[in-house]
């Protein structure tokens, strides 16, 4: 269960996810394409000892885009709304573009941070999305879609079809294609001092089949960075909570428990 709120950030609308747990609490920043019911599974394996609060983040979902995508307006949306309300320290747990903003907002921002999970994103960020700039912008069914994905090469659709809206014109996806493109773009780089400048405890989460980022470079990352657990998933991809749920929720909750409050 869930209630999904919307607050006046930077001037724009930004949509979030309150679970219903009553515990300490944890921030979820979703990847590009994403959407903040995405973590509905981590909430739930969580349960009640923890409030999950999980962002639409600009762009995104039910969120307005901003226009910027920049690094500094992705920290203060979620800066800005921890702090609106009141919840500081946090866990900020980010996969991918989320993940790179959790870390980031960690090294800033230290005392709204108690600990950070990133879900496969490196210290280095090099990626291309204008791929998806040649997709149709409408889908007359939600089959359609699914098959357009499974011809474009897409093994699982699953994270797509969370952000997978209709309208009155078919069906198509809850953000703008150059947006995520231009986002990419600013998301790029060598984020290394971010990376190693916080010292809150953090725990990496790699899967072995991903695109984003080599083995090696996520062990380096966790030999670099005091205070930061490593867990490697050799089945998963970019997504591990869509391919090995149950291990990725384990190994969070683990980790979770160690944190001292």
């Amino acid at each position: 269960m869930y209630t999904r709120k919307i607050d006046e950030i930077n001037g724009r609308t930004l949509s979030y996810l309150d679970f219903a747990g009553s515990g300490f609490p944890l921030v979820a920043l979703h990847g590009h394409f994403g959407r903040n019911t995405m973590f509905s599974g981590l909430s739930e394996a969580l349960g009640s000892e923890w409030r999950v609060i999980a962002i639409d983040q600009q762009g995104h979902g039910w969120s307005d885009p901003s226009g910027d995508y920049s690094r500094s307006s992705y920290i203060q949306d979620t800066v800005q709304l921890i702090t609106k309300l009141d919840i500081g320290p946090v866990v900020l747990y980010g996969h991918s573009l989320g993940g790179v903003n959790a870390y980031q907002i960690a090294a800033q921002y230290p005392e709204l941070v108690k600990a950070i999970i990133i879900e496969d994103i490196g210290a280095v960020a090099n990626d291309d999305l204008s791929f998806i700039l040649e997709w149709p912008e409408r889908f007359p069914t939600v089959r359609s879609f699914r098959d357009f994905l499974k011809a474009k090469g897409f093994k699982d659709d699953t994270y797509f079809l969370e952000s997978l809206t209709e309208y009155s014109d078919g069906w198509a996806l809850r953000f703008k294609y150059q947006d995520m493109v231009l986002s990419q773009q600013l998301l790029n780089g060598d984020h290394w001092d971010d990376w190693l400048s916080s010292k809150c405890p953090a725990l990496l989460l790699h899967g072995h089949k991903t695109w984003v980022m080599t083995t090696e470079h996520a062990r380096e990352m966790a030999t670099r960075r005091p205070n930061t657990e490593l867990i490697e998933f050799p089945e998963s991809g970019h997504t591990i909570r869509d391919d090995d749920p149950i291990g990725l929720y384990q190994a969070v909750k683990l980790f979770l428990n160690t944190l001292t409050f």
